[in-house]
């Protein structure tokens, strides 16, 4: 973008600030985008789970429905609570908005697709998602509301506490491929199922699980959705939030699921990696990034509407009790197993293939196993017991 603002007359400082002012309203319009019809997805996915409709008015199949509610909550009265903290209840959510928003720039959407390939692109990622903790914090300490606040100091207990085993657990793709480059882990993968970081040896498995449960947990997702959970806290720390900045929130949270699915796909699985003959069609590329990213969303829906929600007691003994001694003992296990591989290659390769085919099988065990309850759910309570397979 810059060369060619050059290339057209323009001096190089404002061809800089003109190219990075474009690239800035073309991501955030990218973020908007894919946080509204997030929303869109996830309530028609959770109404087919629950044998309903979900939204399917407006538009084919309700697609605009993410529309009406932004322009719904957009001109409805923007209302601040008596004894609040004007300021900090003000710019709250836009602190949400930039942790979840920053984190596009070192995203490797496709071969060679990625904004600024920095070469601390994961520490970066981590850091700017920190600033998700103020925003939920402030949020609930200024609304002077107890449900609120309680659902602030949840939130900043919940997040930090998580980010703990998360980092660890990306430690191991760091450790394999040598570099925090985003970009860089993902060129260190291929495009084969065992080529992937998830299957390179039983450590990854470990630390991909610990890193998929902790970004369900720093996501505010279900069943670690305490800070915001309705049947306890009203709405949480967004209790008193109205219009435009209610708004920013949610946006910021479904957009935050798309940021853990592309995290998830660019360090554990692959990215868009191509075979050798097909590198160069970028575009191909970005399509499987999003293909592997949808699966991701599509099972973190699918655990929203499966799972009972934690008790506080439960989700902390769960990372510090748990995951974070798993971390470490991934993460050990993993260099130890390195150290011993390092000159047996062959070693190393087969061991990636046995967990791709345990992975197949435990797979199709599962699906076997949902196509029976399905079955059975469908036969009328009254028949016979000998009916049901």
């Amino acid at each position: 973008m810059e060369a060619i603002l050059i290339s057209i007359g323009l001096e190089p400082i404002p061809a800089k600030i003109i190219s990075m002012v474009i690239i800035c309203v073309v991501v955030l319009l990218a973020f908007v985008t894919i946080g509204g019809v997030l929303t869109w997805v996830e309530r028609r996915i959770s109404g087919f789970m629950q044998a309903r409709l979900g939204p399917n008015r407006v538009g084919p199949q309700g697609v605009l429905q993410w529309v009406a509610d932004g322009v719904k909550l957009i001109l409805k009265e923007d209302l601040i609570p008596d004894g609040a903290d004007r300021k900090l209840f003000a710019i709250a959510p836009y602190f949400c908005l930039i942790g979840v928003f920053g984190t596009m720039v070192v995203f490797p959407w496709g071969k060679g697709v990625i904004v600024a390939d920095l070469n601390v692109g994961l520490f970066y990622f981590i850091s700017i998602t920190a600033l998700v903790v103020f925003g939920v914090l402030m949020a609930g300490w200024s609304s002077n509301n107890k449900w609120s606040l309680i659902g602030g100091m949840r939130a900043a207990a919940q997040i930090v506490s998580y980010e703990i085993p998360v980092g660890m657990g990306l430690l191991v793709p760091i450790l394999i491929s040598g570099t925090l480059s985003m970009g860089g882990i993902m060129a260190a993968q291929g495009w084969l199922p065992w080529d992937w970081m998830v299957f390179k040896s039983p450590f990854t498995v470990v630390s991909f699980i610990i890193f998929f449960i902790g970004s369900l947990a720093e996501a505010n997702r279900t069943p670690f959705d305490l800070p915001e959970a309705e049947s306890e806290l009203v709405s949480g720390y967004c209790t008193e939030y109205t219009g435009f900045r209610y708004a920013v929130f949610f946006l910021s949270e479904w957009a935050n699921l798309f940021v853990m699915g592309g995290l998830t796909t660019a360090v554990f699985l692959g990215g868009g990696n191509l075979p050798g003959v097909l590198e160069d069609y970028t575009i191909l590329s970005i399509l499987v990034f999003l293909a592997k990213v949808s699966v991701i969303i599509f099972v973190v829906i699918w655990l929203r509407w499966t799972l009972p929600r934690f008790r506080i007691d439960q989700l902390m003994d769960m990372s510090w009790k748990y995951l974070l001694p798993g971390a470490f003992i991934a993460f050990l296990g993993q260099a130890i197993y390195m150290l011993l591989t390092q000159h047996l290659p062959i070693v190393q390769s087969v061991v990636a293939v046995i967990m791709f085919l345990v992975f197949v099988f435990v797979l199709i065990r599962f699906i076997i196993r949902v196509r029976v309850n399905i079955r059975e759910q469908r036969i009328p309570v009254n028949s016979p017991a000998s009916d049901v397979l």
